[in-house]
């Protein structure tokens, strides 16, 4: 899929990422430019997941910078040095990523509109009749306007993920971003999780994904980056890099996967 011109979103520069003695990511460089679906390829461990939070500053990179729309999400540069932000202003800044997890982390309390409308009437201040027309809206998107009144217990897995979708989507965020969104589902509800990703997509949404889904990053990926104990060893175009993979690293992975 070809993506939109523009600059980048996201600038990943030098990024460095320790939890204790374990070197998690080793130097990360990527951009994200507007309209592009960036799909994050490699085992589990090979620091996928962890860039995903650092660009949302759910982890705080240790060397090394990443800017969303050219601002850096978690501080301030003063006189060359980087000051933490207050964390209203992180807070600000963050309402522009939506993020879906591989769990569904809804409310268990609250019915799939409830859970859609939180967010932007706390963190933005919306009245409950602005943020419920959006949040109809988006339901209807993914195909769960009927389902609105019912509990997150009452959904099966692939439905709380569509939700979780639509909460996200709820912000108006810039830039999306999916952690392996459908690992914790059941086969024959991948898909219709993937379908509302399509979606999203092609509307032009700016989407970093991490994924085993190698048939849908295939197709739908502006560009496929492959991950090996936190380096980028490759990146291109996706079917270039899943059917004819240049480093051996990337070939053996995918002759497990595929």
């Amino acid at each position: 899929m070809k993506a939109d011109s523009g600059g980048p979103v996201v600038v990943a520069r030098d990024v460095h990422k320790s939890f204790g003695p374990i070197e998690v990511l080793k130097g990360v460089d990527l951009e994200v430019h507007r309209g592009e679906v960036v799909c994050l390829l490699g085992a589990s461990g090979s620091g996928k997941s962890t860039f995903l939070r650092c660009v949302n500053y759910l982890e705080r990179v240790d060397r090394g910078v990443i800017l969303v729309d050219g601002q850096l999400i978690g501080g301030d540069v003063v006189n060359g040095r980087i000051h933490e932000a207050h964390p209203t202003v992180v807070a600000e800044r963050r309402a522009r990523i939506g993020m879906v997890f591989q769990q569904f982390n809804l409310f268990g309390h609250m019915t799939a509109l409830e859970n859609v409308v939180l967010a932007p009437m706390k963190v933005k201040g919306e009245t409950r009749a602005v943020a419920e027309a959006r949040a109809n809206k988006l339901l209807d998107r993914v195909g769960l306007v009927d389902r609105k009144n019912q509990y997150p217990a009452q959904l099966s897995g692939g439905q709380q993920q569509r939700v979780a979708i639509a909460r996200a989507l709820a912000m108006e965020p810039a830039l999306m971003l999916f952690d392996e969104p459908t690992s914790a589902l059941d086969p024959e509800l991948v898909g219709e999780v993937l379908d509302v990703m399509r979606d999203l997509a092609a509307s032009g949404m700016t989407m970093v994904v991490v994924t085993h889904e190698m048939g849908f990053a295939r197709e739908v990926a502006s560009s496929a980056v492959f991950l090996h104990e936190g380096c980028v060893v490759e990146q291109g175009d996706p079917r270039q890099v899943i059917t004819a993979p240049r480093h051996e690293r990337t070939r053996a992975f995918l002759s497990k996967v595929l």
